[in-house]
């Protein structure tokens, strides 16, 4: 009896209970405990956020994974993807200030275009103040080099696919890797050539097909050669060609997640394709080091962003969205392979 009084009244509606409760309930009327099941039971929401009276350390998780990361490593797979002479060496070369591409790789041998599309990965190891990233260039050299173009796109197709395949076979392995190396293409750059009038229908059955597959980012290719005027109205052009044929470049407007991503992509949205210009040579202006291409009027300067977009082609594959680039093949892409793998080896016959 004595605990009954210490403890407080329940009410209706209340998650909390006594400690202590006597072994026969309380007899209630008939009418009351219908008014009792029709209120429904208040869940307490959870609290957001938690105030603390003390320095825990909860933020040194992020100086641990800063530590890991610079001890493993990370990797970064690109692939390049253009009719030859439109610079994607030395695009390659200018978006991580060194020799990576596959020309510089191999001097002294006089490049020839072959019959077919063949392509070639390069590996280097590149480090940048402590951070080591394992950087896989793939070129395609022969793409659209022919007379006849038909299903040039298949060995590349093909050759996606075989990484998707070759991560997969190691995943599903009972005694697996901690860490499985990651040869999946993350991403996709795309050289259209700059001519001013509307994409070829090369270039959209390209990127129709293989936008599915991994994530695709067109660029003007040696925009230098186009005025301002020519250039802005070549862009838009060439955002009409994407949006008539329902063709979704990198960044992805499905995948944005909170509205700050989104405001983030819809700006990167509308500069695509980012008109660059590629250069691996610097040259003195102003007493400055600078990279660019030398021409009788003057020095075109790569990285200002009133000369042409590499600056911000050079952020969204590395600076601001890398990750990004590898959660969204990994997550998105990559996904979709497997589940279409996994369904074909569960079909019986």
């Amino acid at each position: 009896v004595q605990a009954h009084r210490l403890c407080p009244p329940r009410r209706a509606g209340s998650s909390l209970e006594p400690e202590e409760r006597s072994m026969e309930p309380p007899a209630v009327p008939e009418e009351e405990e219908e008014e009792e099941e029709a209120v429904p039971l208040s869940v307490a929401p959870s609290p957001v956020g938690c105030q603390l009276f003390g320095y825990v350390g909860i933020e040194a998780v992020l100086d641990q994974m800063k530590i890991k990361t610079m001890k493993t490593g990370f990797e970064f797979n690109i692939m390049v993807v253009g009719q030859s002479g439109l610079g994607k060496s030395t695009m390659v070369n200018t978006l991580f200030k060194s020799k990576v591409s596959r020309k510089s790789s191999q001097p002294g041998q006089e490049e020839r275009i072959p019959k077919t599309v063949q392509l070639q990965s390069i590996t280097h190891v590149i480090e940048e103040k402590g951070v080591k990233m394992k950087l896989t260039v793939t070129d395609t050299p022969g793409f659209g080099d022919q007379i006849n173009n038909e299903n040039c796109w298949d060995p590349i197709i093909k050759y996606i696919n075989e990484q998707y395949e070759r991560y997969l076979r190691e995943e599903i392995l009972i005694t697996r890797k901690r860490k499985i190396p990651d040869t999946r293409v993350h991403g996709c750059v795309y050289f259209v050539p700059p001519t001013g009038h509307w994409l070829r229908p090369l270039d959209l059955e390209f990127m129709r097909r293989l936008s599915k597959i991994v994530n695709v980012v067109p660029v003007i290719a040696k925009a230098d050669t186009l005025t301002l005027e020519e250039r802005a109205e070549f862009k838009q052009r060439i955002q009409e060609d994407l949006k008539t044929h329902a063709i979704s470049v990198y960044p992805q407007e499905d995948f944005d997640q909170d509205p700050e991503d989104r405001a983030l992509n819809d700006r990167i949205r509308e500069k695509i394709p980012f008109a660059v210009v590629g250069a691996d040579q610097e040259h003195q202006v102003n007493g400055k080091r600078v990279l660019g291409r030398k021409t009788k009027w003057g020095i075109i300067e790569v990285e200002n962003p009133a000369h042409c977009e590499f600056p911000l082609l050079r952020d969204l594959l590395i600076r601001s969205h890398l990750q990004d680039l590898k959660d969204i093949t990994h997550n998105v892409h990559y996904e979709s392979y497997r589940v279409r793998r996994l369904n074909e080896s569960n079909r019986p016959g």
